[in-house]
């Protein structure tokens, strides 16, 4: 969270990176809250997030990811978990 909520700040400038931290958070959402056959959103669980981004995180590590100056998949992806956890006023 401390080092990926910071890139939220960006959005004022960066219309491109909002569209797709947007689209990140639309697929997390998919894969970690859509239950039943509608597929209705069930409420933020901040474990599922947590355990989510520690094994993405683990992941990039794995590979010897490095964050960039600007924004790639990962920092997209980190950025939107961020978002999310802002937007259910929670602190993961």
């Amino acid at each position: 969270m401390a080092a990926f909520t910071p890139r939220l700040a960006e959005f004022a400038f960066e219309p491109g990176f909002v569209a797709a931290v947007d689209q990140h958070a639309a697929m997390l959402r998919e894969l970690l809250y859509a239950q039943g056959p509608e597929l209705a959103p069930r409420p933020l669980d901040r474990e599922e997030l947590s355990d989510y981004a520690l094994g993405f995180l683990d992941a990039l590590t794995e590979i010897g990811w490095r964050e960039p100056v600007g924004y790639d998949y990962a920092v997209t992806r980190l950025t939107a978990i961020c978002w999310l956890v802002r937007e259910q006023g929670r602190i993961v």
